[in-house]
């Protein structure tokens, strides 16, 4: 944590910007993606029902920002500033983050999901992380596909481990991935 600052908290890649997140983005954010029955039907955590849901994502974002300066980070298509997701870190400790992506429908298959992902592995250089991990669902293959190409490697599958609420009630079994950053 060089100036301890673990992120930055806007960064660019070639097609997209990456940024924290404002509650002026609460409407993009709830309208895009986080209402999506397709879009969430993979993700930990609930489509979101109303826009009180969304304004709760943007408080919690705070919060990891205050804490650890990082959290989550919104995608931005550079060239029209359309938002098309999020991504970012979730520290577990100096040494060890999580992360994951989430894209608007209409943005996948593009190859933003593995930009943004790479973007956030290059922006971790410098900083105190060692390791970045990344749950998947078993049947989430395009995401799984993502973590490969960005030089993940499969650690395991944790039995009956995580809720994904949009697709059952119960625990199911997760991927776990990592990489290490040196």
């Amino acid at each position: 944590m060089n100036d301890g600052t673990m992120l930055a908290e806007r960064f660019t890649s070639e097609r997209l910007v990456l940024r924290r997140p404002e509650p002026a983005d609460a409407a993009a954010i709830y309208d895009r993606y986080a209402t999506s029955d397709a879009v969430t039907r993979y993700l930990s955590w609930p489509r979101h029902r109303s826009i009180d849901d969304t304004r709760a994502f943007l408080a919690f974002s705070d919060a990891a920002w205050a804490q650890w300066h990082a959290g989550p980070l919104l995608i931005e298509e550079r060239e029209s500033g359309t938002l098309l997701g999020s991504t970012g870190v979730a520290c577990q400790t100096p040494y060890r983050v999580d992360t994951g992506y989430v894209l608007a429908e209409d943005a996948w298959g593009q190859g933003y999901a593995s930009e943004a992902l790479a973007a956030v592995l290059e922006a971790l250089g410098g900083t105190t992380v060692w390791r970045v991990e990344a749950f998947c669902h078993p049947e989430h293959t395009a995401s799984t596909s993502v973590l490969e190409k960005a030089g993940f490697e499969l650690d395991g599958r944790l039995r009956r481990h995580t809720v994904f609420p949009n697709l059952a009630p119960e625990p199911q079994d997760v991927l776990v991935y990592s990489r290490i950053l040196w």
